[in-house]
């Protein structure tokens, strides 16, 4: 779905203006960017590959509450009065995360409005997101949000891409960010990889064709 305050601002120039302030680190597949508890002293922008962030309780259950993307900022709860990190922030495939430290953050945003209405404008455009998200958990079938994670993750529906987009991820992450067990996504995915949608035979392709089951009844 296309935001139509997503025209508003570009991430990119957003992330233009702290740059400079920021230092930059490669992530492994599934290794830990911060984990619920810490200490909340940066925030960070995603150059490169995705990002899901997950909380969990006393009881040890634990869920996906955001999955990110490039482009997307995260732990803005930084700098708020949020002393200590609310989720945990996990690469799910190779990525390249910028860091920037809250004070850096604070000083510009005192010191340049141009910045501080850009990351507002940000900030809408991450709550509706998130609506979305939310109204998507509530209303579609399992195998829908499946599809959307899918062409997500690949990046369809964002910017120009070609056919198909290779992705590392495992099944188990994407029951977790689904929402439901790795044998019903195991069931789904051959579906998909039936009726040509993906190819997924210890590697995973996702095809352009997927976003044609989407708009499906």
């Amino acid at each position: 779905m296309v935001h139509k305050h997503a025209v508003a601002f570009s991430p990119l120039d957003l992330f233009k203006r702290i740059d400079a302030h920021t230092t930059t680190r490669d992530y492994r597949n599934r290794q830990a960017i911060f984990t619920q508890g810490e200490k909340a002293d940066a925030m960070f922008y995603i150059q490169n590959g995705n990002v899901k962030l997950t909380v969990a309780s006393k009881a040890g259950k634990r869920a996906v509450v955001a999955i990110l993307r490039h482009g997307d900022f995260f732990g803005e709860g930084c700098l708020t009065s949020q002393a200590l990190r609310m989720s945990t922030a996990t690469a799910i495939q190779p990525s390249t995360i910028a860091r920037v430290n809250r004070t850096a953050v604070v000083r510009i945003i005192h010191q340049k409005p141009e910045f501080a209405k850009l990351f507002i404008a940000y900030l809408l455009f991450r709550i509706g997101r998130i609506q979305e998200e939310f109204v998507d958990q509530i209303f579609s079938s399992s195998e829908k949000r499946l599809a959307r994670i899918l062409l997500m993750l690949a990046g369809f529906g964002r910017h120009s891409k070609p056919g198909s987009v290779h992705l590392k991820v495992s099944q188990e992450t994407l029951a977790e960010m689904v929402g439901t067990t790795r044998s019903r996504v195991s069931y789904f995915m051959n579906r998909f990889r039936n009726r040509g949608f993906i190819d997924y035979n210890g590697t995973l392709r996702v095809h352009r064709a997927l976003l044609t089951f989407l708009h499906e009844d």
